[in-house]
């Protein structure tokens, strides 16, 4: 299906802004430029047509529709060359729709424990146990049985944001435990589809940007919170640093198939060459002061701008970064990543970028979290001087 994307940022990271792509051809999808400044504001293009504000938009055929299962239904229908993804068999259709309801049931109990606490724990755990077991009177491991439907649709992006969200914030495990075996063979199905994992994020992306995004989110003061928020932030000084431990350290909590690290580091290093120059600007605002008007979201600084005079020590440290990456070192050499050059003002601007790799905005997580570990690298090399 032909289309053009335009990228619109959500209100808690500033002024509307529009970025527009074209992708056609079935199969295509859209690809951020990673690392980027953003482009000029251009609020009319949007809000004149969504006065609101809400997002995701849909734009077919002059008509302009918002609400994601509203967009689905729409595209399903409107191109009907595929194997369909809602049922058509009447009792099939009653327990799809069953399913979706079931959907916004959890979506309004996980809101209401991560962002209010109080009470709202036990009934989200009663209705996600609801999940389960609606998947497994199916037989799985899809909502409907063995194939894919638009519930698998409505559910994997809340879900996979439910993980992340309560591993951080609460400090509980919504998947691995064995609780809920229907809902973990879920997962697993979802998955094993590139189509899914392609666009699938990371725990930490999601724990920095729930939060503006939904006004705040309740953490607990638990020691299991404290481990897995420690971790996902790569403050436990294990979890970003060289040698990484493989599988992933975060077990449930961030789980991706088909880890490779020579490869990993590889795209990583491929994607640091091929985005040099806007990828040294972007680490560069790390020493200068805060943009203005300030945002919501404290890793988003739409209005920031480069320290010029430190793209010079930026480039070269970026440069050693790539080296050790396409090497497969354990480490980062200083000396050769900013001989003559200010190491320490690097090493600020280095922290800045690796706090801001977002999944999978700039890399999927395998490489993501090899791009952060050399980071840290060369940080820890330059503290230790």
């Amino acid at each position: 299906m032909p289309y053009v994307l335009e990228k619109i940022n959500m209100r808690c990271y500033g002024s509307k802004v529009s970025g527009r792509g074209r992708e056609g051809g079935r199969g295509a999808r859209a690809r951020a430029r990673p690392l980027t400044p953003p482009p000029p504001p251009q609020p009319a293009s949007f809000t004149n047509l969504v006065p609101s504000g809400l997002l995701p938009v849909i734009e077919m055929d002059g008509r302009v529709v918002t609400e994601s299962t509203v967009i689905m239904d729409l595209i399903e229908h409107s191109f009907p060359d595929h194997a369909p993804l809602v049922p058509t068999d009447p009792a099939a259709a009653s327990r799809h729709a069953a399913l979706l309801r079931l959907e916004r049931r959890l979506f309004g109990d996980w809101l209401d424990w991560l962002c209010r606490g109080g009470g709202g724990r036990a009934a989200f755990w009663t209705t996600l146990s609801a999940v389960d077991a609606a998947i497994g009177d199916t037989g799985g491991p899809y909502m409907m049985g063995p194939d894919l439907t638009l519930a698998d649709v409505a559910y994997a992006p809340w879900l996979e944001r439910m993980v992340a969200s309560i591993g951080y914030f609460k400090g509980e495990l919504v998947r691995g435990t064995g609780d809920r075996p229907h809902l973990d063979a879920w997962f697993a199905a979802m998955e094993a589809r590139p189509a899914y994992i392609a666009l699938k994020s990371d725990a930490y992306t999601h724990a920095h940007d729930l939060p503006p995004q939904l006004g705040g989110c309740v953490a607990v003061p638990t020691e299991a919170r404290a481990a897995a928020a420690a971790a996902l932030d790569g403050a436990d000084g294990r979890a970003w640093r060289l040698p990484l431990a493989a599988p992933l350290a975060t077990g449930p909590i961030d789980f991706w198939p088909g880890e490779d690290p020579p490869a990993d580091r590889l795209r990583a290093a491929a994607r640091l060459v091929a985005n040099r120059e806007a990828i040294a600007r972007f680490a560069a605002r790390g020493s200068a002061p805060p943009g203005a008007p300030r945002v919501s979201a404290p890793l988003a600084d739409p209005n920031a701008s480069a320290d010029v005079e430190a793209l010079p020590a930026v480039d070269a440290a970026l440069r050693a970064v790539a080296h050790a990456l396409l090497e497969g070192r354990d480490e980062v050499r200083v000396e050769t990543a900013a001989s003559g050059l200010d190491a320490a003002r690097a090493a600020a601007c280095l922290a800045y970028m690796r706090d801001r790799v977002g999944v999978p905005r700039d890399l999927p997580l395998p490489a993501a979290r090899q791009l952060r570990a050399h980071l840290n690298a060369f940080i820890d090399a330059v503290a230790a001087e």
